[in-house]
């Protein structure tokens, strides 16, 4: 039951024209300042072991990955094939519009970290994408979600640009907990001082999966993380 916890209308654009026009153009940025994004660099080196293979869901020209990590097979699934070619760390770039066709291209099992940075607002079938990295991710495996304050506005969902930060953080627990695949996902708070935020939701795959419940609640508003 794809996105039965998730109101519909929280996942509503105020641009819904078809994704591959907006992203027609590459764009070459980053989307957080320099401390940030050392930070996003520093927890994926906690969290990921050398020699494993990593796909980047919704990818561009940078991975955010740690330098002087070797990794197996990395693969990045994005909107731009400029973007995707420039991203050195890439050795599978593959072209695709997960709001039209969430369905990942791989088989099930073939990786050990499915990573999507700062760019889970614009998920429009949340739930379906993230059914599908649970398929693809190796008992073990690990799911990370990490997102800011930016954004293009016009088309991320509702629910990220209404949500209070802490809510937001807590819907992105409900899409890896809701897939029933993941070991409970944990939220953290990885901001520098004086600089963008970074929160983080994460969790390791199970080696068994349990059907999906259904209709579970929203995070209360206002609360803390």
């Amino acid at each position: 039951m794809p996105n039965a916890a998730v109101p519909p209308e929280l996942l509503t654009r105020l641009d819904d024209t078809p994704d591959a026009a907006f992203y027609t153009l590459p764009r070459l940025v980053t989307h957080l300042d320099t401390s940030s994004l050392a930070a996003l660099t520093t927890f994926y080196a906690e969290q990921l072991p050398a020699g494993a293979d990593v796909l980047d869901l919704i990818s561009s020209w940078v991975s955010h990955l740690p330098a002087g990590l070797r990794l197996g097979h990395v693969a990045g699934l994005g909107m731009n094939a400029t973007e995707l070619a420039a991203n050195p760390r890439l050795a599978e770039p593959v072209v695709q519009d997960l709001n039209a066709d969430p369905r990942l291209p791989w088989p099930d099992g073939r990786f050990d970290a499915a990573l999507n940075a700062l760019s889970v607002q614009y998920l429009t079938r949340p739930q379906e994408v993230y059914d599908e990295v649970a398929r693809v991710l190796r008992p073990g495996g690990i799911a990370i979600i990490a997102h800011s304050h930016r954004c293009f506005p016009t088309k991320a969902v509702r629910a990220f640009r209404d949500y209070a930060p802490a809510d937001r953080l807590r819907l992105c627990r409900q899409y890896l907990n809701q897939t029933g695949a993941f070991d409970s996902a944990q939220l953290v708070d990885r901001s520098p001082p004086d600089a963008d935020p970074l929160w983080i939701v994460f969790a390791r795959r199970r080696a068994w999966c349990p059907t999906r419940a259904p209709n579970h609640r929203l995070p209360e508003a206002n609360q803390g993380i």
